[in-house]
């Protein structure tokens, strides 16, 4: 099996490579692999120490910043090292200022993995959520590293818990300790032998909550806000927006702030054609021009976490695709949050719509239902933002218990006391 493995991974690194010709994402996937130990053997140190924290993207990014920045805070001296897979995490973050070290993961290939971790050295590893390499994990545990995963989820359909999965769950038996979510994850483990587990929850909420916080005032959002219900569609898709923009184009008493999860031009086209009202781009407002229009384009990134605090009820999007997008970046902001059908492998969703803060739907029909619903009735809209910031609320402090149980650092509410 891990010669099957190996191979397997040099093929997936082989058909990235011929991809990367056509493919933006690919190419410069490939173009910062090239640097990584050129980067590495000129920036660190040869006595090596680092705590290494490795994200996919920059999704599982964010679930690890907490733990990042309580470290930087009670350790300045502690040298750390970032590391991600995509460059949807790499190139956003790579300016991060509290990591000593960022770049790509090399691909893990036991040539890669022994050259990695001779350079870095690393005292401490960290994966965040799904990350699974086995060759890495296989020579961590043989150099004696600590090595845990944090935030990680497990469901019956993954690798581990099938009959062939016997390489990979020796793999799982790697990590010093696995920090999971829930305690479904914990009992699937534990059927599999599997013990060194501690359930802390999801450090997700954490870092939405600190976003929150230091959410960034955005006064032309706030004047196009004023004075009608306004619905925050984030990181929308086509499908996602043939399902909102026919509804705004018919209810003269909404107000539509889009925040497209593409931004290109093609993009930013077929949603001004779909448009019937009055639009404006955000890099092009100013005060008259957000006043008099029915609907705000974000044209840049980075404003989303902040724009929901300006809205009555959010879209995810998403749903229609490979997935919903980030649900409590919305929630935490007090607002319900409806979202498309592909929601089933995220645990904040499910919950949100068990509890009534959340609601799906799979067609322009369902949708319509429930924004009238929330038109007609400014309270049942209300009261399903109450339900929907309560619940993240009640859900912070993951980081806080892992940072405690690692370090021995006490923290309230995922902040230094």
């Amino acid at each position: 099996m891990k010669a099957l493995y190996n191979f397997g991974i040099f093929i997936y690194k082989t058909l990235v490579t011929v991809v990367s010709v056509k493919n933006k994402k690919a190419r410069k996937l490939c173009a910062g692999h090239k640097r990584i130990f050129s980067y590495l053997e000129a920036n660190a140190v040869p006595e090596g120490g680092y705590i290494w924290i490795h994200a996919s993207s920059l999704g599982e990014f964010e679930q690890g910043r907490p733990i990042i920045e309580a470290l930087k805070n009670n350790f300045p001296e502690r040298k750390i090292l970032v590391t991600f897979f995509s460059p949807s995490g790499y190139e956003v973050r790579k300016d991060y200022a509290e990591a000593d070290l960022i770049c790509y993961l090399p691909f893990d290939l036991p040539g890669n993995v022994r050259r990695f971790l001779d350079i870095v050295k690393p005292s401490q590893a960290i994966f965040i959520k799904y990350e699974f390499w086995a060759n890495y994990l296989n020579e961590l545990k043989k150099r004696e590293i600590p090595t845990y995963i944090v935030s990680a989820i497990f469901r019956p359909s993954q690798i581990f818990f099938r009959p062939y999965g016997g390489y990979f769950r020796k793999v799982l038996r790697n990590f010093t300790r696995l920090y999971v979510q829930d305690e479904p994850s914990r009992e699937l483990l534990s059927q599999i032998g599997v013990d060194r587990v501690t359930v802390v929850g999801d450090t997700r909420f954490d870092r939405v909550a600190d976003i929150r916080s230091r959410s960034k005032s955005l006064p032309l959002v706030e004047m196009f806000s004023e004075g009608k219900t306004t619905l925050i569609a984030g990181s929308s898709w086509p499908k996602d927006e043939d399902i909102f923009i026919p509804y705004l184009n018919a209810h003269s008493e909404l107000k539509l702030v889009i925040a497209p999860h593409e931004i290109h031009p093609g993009h930013l086209d077929y949603i001004k054609e779909k448009l019937k009202r009055r639009y404006v781009l955000y890099s092009e407002a100013d005060e008259n021009s957000v006043r008099e229009a029915d609907c705000l384009i974000i044209d840049c990134f980075g404003l989303l976490s902040s724009i929901y605090k300006y809205g009555d009820v959010a879209y995810v999007g998403g749903g229609f695709g490979a997935g919903i997008h980030n649900v409590p970046e919305a929630a935490v902001y007090g607002i319900p949050v409806i979202f498309g059908p592909n929601y089933k492998k995220f645990k904040e969703a499910k919950e949100l719509l068990a509890c009534g803060g959340s609601f799906t739907i799979k067609s322009n029909e369902e949708f319509d239902c429930i924004m009238d619903r929330f038109l007609t009735d400014t309270s049942v809209m209300s009261k399903a933002g109450e339900i929907a910031g309560s619940y993240i609320y009640g859900n912070i402090g993951a980081s806080a218990r892992i940072i405690k149980d690692l370090y021995g650092i006490d923290m309230k509410n995922g902040e230094d006391r």
